[in-house]
């Protein structure tokens, strides 16, 4: 049996269940900033804390939703242990992402991952999909809930 095959039976029973918890990142308004500059999105309640706190709801500024996906991919390498014979594991979509609470600046983030489905791609490839959910800290709604598409390469 190849290593694709192999992983493919090894991971087959896992579906349904949670595969891991990732860390807490911090996400504060440098970080906010940041993401602000590189992706020439500085709407007033990403960047400006004062206005933000007189002319919204949020109290204050909030993370991009697209920040709050980004860091999707540093969860992700603290939860899922490579492969025995993988080369490579490539983002290859999502089925569904939804935006649910917003991150307020100061607020922590970690991800909660659970396998959905595995399949054999090709011969040299594993299609998966894991739901997750990004938590926020201290907030009973999540900031996103996803349904996330991943190759790996064998």
């Amino acid at each position: 049996m190849n290593a694709l095959s192999q992983a493919h039976e090894k991971l087959l029973p896992l579906v349904g269940q949670e595969i891991g918890l990732s860390d807490w990142f911090d996400i504060d308004q440098t970080r906010i900033d940041r993401f602000a500059s590189l992706t020439e999105d500085e709407q007033f309640i990403h960047i400006d804390p004062a206005r933000a706190a007189k002319e919204t709801p949020f109290g204050g500024t909030i993370a991009h939703g697209f920040l709050t996906l980004s860091m999707a991919s540093a969860m992700a390498y603290q939860v899922f242990p490579a492969l025995e014979g993988q080369s490579a594991s490539i983002n290859y979509g999502f089925d569904k992402i939804r935006f649910v609470a917003p991150v307020r600046a100061g607020s922590r983030i970690r991800g909660r991952f659970t396998l959905m489905d595995v399949q054999k791609r090709s011969e040299a490839e594993l299609l998966r999909k894991h739901a997750l959910v990004v938590e926020i800290g201290q907030v009973d709604k999540p900031a996103l809930v996803a349904e996330w598409l991943s190759l790996t390469v064998f």
